[in-house]
């Protein structure tokens, strides 16, 4: 049998408490998740922002940490990397990533519009669409949605892609700098930068893609924008994180559904950053009905979506797509059973 002495002994119940201490606070934080969002302050990922504010996350048992970043395939990126566990970014992702070999499912439906509006600056004579050849348009990033949108729209206006020029802009707050002094002719802006910029008399509306009839008479059918998705092998591993998850994101759209702007507000941690609340709540009220409240993909959205990508990507042939594979409404319907 092994003796210990004192001092020997008094160090390995030290440890032994410190251990258990230290089990005791993990298992109290719950499962930890790392999601990263295109942009924390967008209105489009509300219901990720939403719901570890309101603590559904935690209610699930969940410790989620949420980071950000400037564009959705930028979040991508570090989904691919195993930097994190999901990423809230636009659906046409997961398609485009699976003509790469790469399996990335959609687990729940955040906006059923794109939430965009293209905004010509004050500063040009643009007045429409068919006007912007010659000129330098703002996307969140090359290869972003917001690029692969925006050469949609210029190619339903008649102007092929050599005739302007895409600049990679960023942030929201990178987008207003910009506006403010000049660099840009157009961009394509997410709320509530669009709102702020229409309101300082800095930008017009040359196409408006904010509402669900807006984005449905642009790209001729339901849509899906803003999503949460995750790597098919960490969903097969991690099913019961994956539908807590899931659980606490629908229940943030039904909070959505269901509250007035100011009361949401209340819960953004943004909006306290807010020069002109008034503004705010203004882009914030006309965002409210592009949520997906059950969080189910839209019927027809991903062959919408599909055709999106594919009118302005020839390495993309429909062909060697299974949409089927780009989504999955399993978890956000079990979901809704238990929220009922």
């Amino acid at each position: 049998m092994l003796r210990f002495s004192q001092p020997k002994a008094v160090a390995l119940a030290g440890f032994a408490l410190t251990l258990a201490l230290s089990l005791a606070s993990t298992f109290a934080r719950g499962d930890t998740l790392t999601l990263m969002t295109a942009g924390k302050s967008k209105f489009i990922y509300m219901p990720l922002v939403l719901a570890a504010s309101l603590g559904y996350f935690r209610d699930e048992g969940l410790d989620v940490r949420i980071l950000s970043q400037q564009a959705g395939i930028d979040s991508t990126t570090e989904l691919l990397s195993d930097a994190v566990q999901g990423a809230a970014g636009f659906y046409d992702h997961t398609i485009d990533l699976q003509t790469r070999g790469v399996d990335l499912v959609s687990l729940v439906v955040f906006a059923q519009s794109a939430g965009l509006v293209e905004l010509a600056s004050a500063r040009t004579d643009l007045h429409s669409l068919s006007g912007i050849a010659g000129k330098q348009l703002g996307v969140t990033g090359l290869g972003s949605s917001t690029y692969f949108i925006t050469r949609n729209i210029a190619s339903r206006a008649g102007v092929a892609p050599k005739n302007y020029t895409i600049v990679p802009i960023g942030s929201p707050d990178k987008f207003i700098s910009a506006f403010r002094e000049g660099r840009l002719d157009a961009a394509l802006i997410e709320e509530p930068a669009a709102t702020q910029l229409i309101t300082e008399n800095r930008a017009t509306v040359l196409a408006d893609l904010r509402s669900v009839e807006g984005t449905r008479s642009a790209f001729g059918g339901n849509y899906a924008g803003a999503c949460l998705y995750v790597r098919r092998e960490w969903l097969e591993s991690h099913r019961d994180q994956a539908q807590k998850l899931v659980t606490a994101l629908v229940r943030s759209l039904h909070y959505i559904a269901s509250h007035d702007a100011a009361t949401i507000a209340a819960h953004l941690p943004q909006a306290a950053d807010q020069p002109a609340n008034a503004v705010y709540l203004d882009a914030l009220r006309r965002s409210i009905p592009i949520f997906v409240v059950d969080g189910r993909m839209p019927e027809g959205a991903p062959e919408t979506v599909l055709k999106l990508l594919t009118s302005n990507n020839a390495a993309i042939d429909p062909r060697h797509v299974d949409l089927s594979e780009t989504y999955t409404n399993a978890l956000v319907d079990r979901a809704s059973a238990t929220l009922h």
